[in-house]
């Protein structure tokens, strides 16, 4: 397996396809525009170039990764691909309409895997004709830096799409967790409830957004305080996830903070808007 589709050229997508060029893959980059193209390439060359100011990559080795891409906006080019990775926004439809349509265009033998960080590996398997061959690749943010890969079989992954993956992940140097098909998976049925309880706590007026990030860092030892995470991750991808966990278990605990959806509702993403529980000046 050396030849990967990367269907997603932003902020994951731009990191998968940077970790499985410098591991010796070639890499098809697709997105819907040439400006999102050109924009995942700029921020992989951007990376390349600081390992090459850390002394990590030559100048040789950065061209040799990047020989190693090609960008397009053409999807017929997973006609080429032995692995389809999709990392597209979080909704669930959309997700379901890109994979049936994928899997007209894919041959037979090529295995799709999600980054879906919170939908149903099975329903995205299920509007296909390959359910053996569909699972989940949950990278995490950023993926050059982050060493997990949540690998989540859907119903009908076997287990020869299970070991491909983790042969694929294996030479991407992550290391493996082998998660079960649940909402949310593990990560992020841990992760988002605590971010949404902090969002909870702003909607409240317990304690000003630095405030709740500084007891978490100072207190708890974590190195980014949830406020901060979710403008990272982006407001609208964690009311997408929050809204997964509480229609997937119908429970009250998961109820996305109605300060959530006001935020996205205004359009206040997070860092890639300019502004979330904190303002980002622009590039920044």
């Amino acid at each position: 397996m050396d030849r990967i589709a990367v269907i997603g050229a932003g902020q994951m997508g731009s990191g998968i396809a940077e970790v499985c060029i410098r591991a010796g893959f070639s890499v098809m980059l697709i997105d819907q525009t040439v400006d999102l193209v050109h924009r995942g390439v700029a921020k992989i060359e951007q990376n390349l170039d600081r390992q090459i100011s850390k002394g990590r990559l030559t100048t040789e080795e950065k061209q040799t990764c990047l020989d190693k891409l090609l960008p397009t906006t053409n999807l017929n080019e997973v006609q080429n691909a032995d692995l389809v990775i999709e990392a597209i926004v979080e909704q669930k439809q959309v997700k379901e309409e890109l994979f049936a349509q994928l899997d007209v265009i894919a041959p037979p033998a090529t295995i799709f895997a999600s980054n879906t960080s919170s939908i149903s590996i099975t329903s995205l398997a299920a509007v296909t004709n390959r359910a053996d061959r569909v699972i989940g690749m949950h990278f995490m943010n950023p993926v050059p830096v982050m060493k997990l890969v949540e690998v989540i079989r859907g119903l009908a992954t076997s287990e020869e799409t299970y070991q491909r993956v983790i042969e694929v992940s294996q030479r991407l140097r992550k290391e493996i967790v082998e998660v079960h098909d649940f909402p949310g998976f593990v990560s992020n049925r841990i992760l988002m409830p605590m971010i949404n309880e902090a969002i909870y706590a702003v909607y409240e007026g317990v304690a000003s957004p630095k405030a709740i990030d500084e007891v978490m860092k100072l207190g708890m030892n974590h190195p980014m305080g949830p406020l901060e995470l979710a403008d990272f991750i982006g407001l609208d991808t964690c009311l997408s996830i929050m809204e997964t966990l509480h229609e997937g278990f119908a429970d009250s605990k998961y109820r996305p903070c109605p300060l959530l959806k006001k935020y996205v509702a205004a359009g206040w993403l997070g860092k890639k808007s300019g502004r979330g529980f904190y303002e980002y000046r622009s590039g920044v």
